[in-house]
Formats: structure tokens, C-alpha cells, sequence
């Protein structure tokens, strides 16, 4: 019996050493094939820790203001998800292809030498099943790729720079607007309103239905249906000067300039005083957001700005007309 259990134990270790002989030889096996490319799977963002959603009230947060519209980060709500790009905060609507508003804190920080990335792409961080708008979803369409979040206002390094070329930041703009006065806009914000001395939370969304392109032709949608071209684009700007405990030093007297234009090639200019038309199309809070939400009944969004702010200083925030 005592020869028998020896036998069977030596055979037992054979075994053993012969599995894992095999399996050390199938992880050292190379591929069948080298040269044929792996499958490329867009993966969730990296959890960096929690993502900002508007309850935060630190310093220089994008969403210090609050959750435009209380968007979060769950397939339940594609019409308004939650998307923290790290140099601006996003709700994304899955069916039109386009954010519905884009938020951004702005100071002389954020402003540097890295220059203009235009490295247009898709953004990998949408859900799955989603479709990704990609570099040349608005090829042909007489449309321009303009950004929500600008460019200009992330130079400080690369990475920030090249963050604003993300799909997801872009709407179908009409080229005169995106050129001319828009342009001029996001140049005044950046350059007088802030400039070194001051610091402001920056708001950008788009609306409606149908817009004019290039050839001033009515246009509802592009990328074969994808994209919806919004009928109007609009901008809310508060700017307070730079400083600690920001959200306890915003008071009534803060600048604000809410702005809402209509995404029409056929009324703007890029010449002359092109760039400044948009002091056209000043508005208050309260106007743009009646304007909004009406757009967005449907899909049961409602814009409610500065939700962070006291009401009292919220409620003269949102009645002032900036001359």
C-alpha cells in the first residue's frame, strides 16, 4: 500500500509539472497573426474620482454655478448626460449629436502659448451604443464645427487646448456666425471681460431646429441625421474680479452678459463691425431661459441657471440687461 501512494503521488506531480509546463508555453505562444490589428474597444472614462456635477462649491469649478439642468451621468437620462471632460463640463444629448449646454470656468491661468490643436475627433468616452460624431460628420454640409467650449480660452497647455477639438463640443454653426460675431464675442469675454484681473463662469448651448448655411439654404440635420442643426445659439458670461471664496463674493453687481442669436449665415458679416454684432442680440437670463425651455418641453429639459448663486442675488442676476 505505502508503494502504491508513492506511485500514485509521482504521478500526481507529473501531472502538475506537465500543466504548467503547457500553460507557461500558451502565454509565451506569440499571436497567429502580428500583423493583424487589434480590435479597437472605446472604453468608459478613467474614474479619477467623483465627477463634477454641480454640488461642488470649490474654487474655480466649472459647475460652481450649479447644474444648468440637473444632467447626470446614466443611460436613463441621453438627453441630458452628464459628461466631465476635465477642462469643461457637458450635458450631451445622444440624439441630436450635440451638447445641449457646455459650462467653463475662465481666468488668466487657462491662457498660455501651447496654440490651436485642430485635431477634430470623436469623442471615446460616449457610451457604446451611442454614435460617435467624428472629424468629418459636417463635411459638405456648409456648416463650420463650432466649438461650445473656444479654443482660445484653453492655451495653457496641449491637452487642455486639444480637449476643445472633442466632437462632443461642437454644434453645426453657421460660418458668418461662427467667424464673425461669435468669434468677436468669445474675443471680448477672453480679452476685456477677464483679461488678467478678473475671472468668469462661461455658459454655451444651442436650441431649436434648422439653421441657414453657407449656400443661406434651411438645413435640419447633417451626418445623414445624426447631427441636429440648432435654429439658435446662446452664451451666458459672469464675471466677478479674481479671488478666493468665489461663490460668497458673487453679488448683484457682477457683470453678466447673456446673448442668444439665431444660426443664420444670411445676417452676419465677418468684415467691418461683423465682430461685434452680437450687442445686437443681448438678452436677459430670464428671456433665454423661457426661450430655451420651450424649445426643450418635449424632452422634458428645463434651463435653470445659477442655482447655486442665493435667490435673492440669482433673481437680479437673471433680470440684468448688459449695456
Amino acid at each position: 500500500m505505502r508503494l502504491n501512494f508513492r506511485l500514485w503521488g509521482i504521478y500526481a506531480a507529473i501531472l502538475v509539472i506537465a500543466a504548467c509546463t503547457k500553460d507557461d508555453v500558451r502565454k509565451a505562444a506569440p499571436p497567429v497573426n502580428q500583423n493583424k490589428p487589434d480590435t479597437i474597444v472605446y472604453k468608459p472614462p478613467v474614474d479619477n474620482g467623483p465627477i463634477d456635477n454641480g454640488t461642488s462649491l470649490t474654487d474655480d469649478t466649472h459647475l460652481l454655478l450649479g447644474n444648468p439642468t440637473d444632467a447626470q451621468r446614466n443611460l436613463v437620462q441621453i438627453e441630458n448626460y452628464l459628461m466631465d471632460q476635465k477642462y469643461f463640463v457637458e450635458a450631451y444629448s445622444k440624439n441630436r449629436g450635440t451638447p445641449v449646454w457646455v459650462s467653463w470656468h475662465l481666468s488668466s491661468d487657462d491662457i498660455g502659448s501651447s496654440g490651436r490643436s485642430d485635431n477634430f475627433h470623436a469623442d471615446p468616452n460616449l457610451p457604446l451604443s451611442w454614435y460617435a460624431v467624428n472629424e468629418n460628420s459636417y463635411k459638405n454640409s456648409g456648416f463650420d464645427r463650432g466649438h461650445n467650449c473656444p479654443s482660445g480660452d484653453r492655451t495653457s497647455t496641449a491637452a487642455a487646448n486639444n480637449a476643445t477639438f472633442l466632437m462632443t463640443n461642437m454644434i453645426p454653426q453657421a460660418p458668418m456666425l461662427n467667424q464673425g460675431p461669435w468669434e468677436g464675442l468669445e474675443d471680448y469675454a477672453r480679452n476685456t471681460l477677464v483679461g488678467t484681473g478678473y475671472e468668469a463662469w462661461i455658459i454655451m448651448g444651442s436650441y431649436g431646429k434648422g439653421g441657414k448655411n453657407s449656400s443661406a439654404t434651411s438645413v435640419s440635420s447633417v451626418d445623414n441625421g445624426n447631427v441636429n442643426v440648432p435654429a439658435s445659439v446662446w452664451k451666458v458670461v459672469l464675471v466677478i474680479p479674481k479671488g478666493n471664496n468665489d461663490l460668497s463674493r458673487i453679488d448683484a453687481n457682477a457683470t453678466i452678459v447673456a446673448i442668444d442669436m439665431p444660426n443664420d449665415n444670411t445676417l452676419y458679416t465677418t468684415s467691418g463691425t461683423g465682430k461685434s454684432a452680437w450687442k445686437n442680440y443681448v438678452v436677459t437670463v430670464n428671456d433665454l431661459e423661457t426661450r430655451v425651455n420651450a424649445a426643450f418641453k418635449d424632452q422634458g429639459i428645463t434651463l435653470n441657471l445659477f442655482k447655486n448663486i442665493p435667490e435673492g442675488i440669482r433673481t437680479q442676476l437673471k433680470a440684468k440687461l448688459f449695456k
